[in-house]
């Protein structure tokens, strides 16, 4: 049975405190070996920009969405943290719902059809695939190497304006007060 949860955020994108509102989705990657298709699992932390957990499948299965969450579990979340998504079968589905409060996390979705609801996700899909020319690779295995290494410079050396031009890392280390 599908559920759809309240949208909590209201497009209010200006939240200060790391670990309080992430935004996650599914993104589509086609790629040359036989016309297949790779589907990206990612959460984006709001505050940061900073990609927290992702998965990458060759299939659209809810279980890849599963794991995606699960690997939150590394991360201190603030207590009342939301998890932002669409109303796409997986993020209402009954084992999402589990997966999520078993990390700790609230459910919230965006408005049916509003994709600018979770604007900050689909942003970071938006300039991945416009760095990354995805239909060069040949295997999944591809994939998901160029993906760990887009991400790893994504969060680790990709400064951002909105970010006082630091990386998200370095935001987020700035924000907790590590040096």
């Amino acid at each position: 049975m599908e559920h759809t949860y309240p949208n909590l955020i209201n497009s209010t994108f200006d939240c200060i405190k790391p670990f309080s509102v992430l935004h996650t989705d599914i993104t589509y990657i086609k790629f040359v070996f036989g016309g297949k298709t790779a589907y990206l699992s990612a959460i984006k932390d709001q505050t940061t920009r900073e990609i927290l957990a992702y998965k990458v499948s060759n299939s659209l299965e809810v279980s890849f969405v599963i794991e995606t969450v699960k690997d939150l579990k590394y991360y201190a979340l603030n207590e009342n943290a939301i998890i932002h998504s669409d109303q796409g079968v997986h993020y209402s589905s009954k084992k999402y719902n589990k997966a999520t409060a078993k990390v700790g996390l609230s459910a919230s979705m965006s408005r049916r059809g509003k994709c600018v609801d979770n604007a900050p996700i689909e942003s970071f899909f938006g300039h991945m695939k416009d760095e990354v020319n995805f239909k060069t690779f040949q295997t999944l295995e591809e994939i998901v190497e160029i993906i760990d290494r887009y991400i790893y410079y994504y969060n680790n050396y990709r400064p951002q304006w909105t970010l006082k031009k630091m990386t998200p890392i370095e935001y987020r280390n700035h924000l907790i007060g590590v040096a």
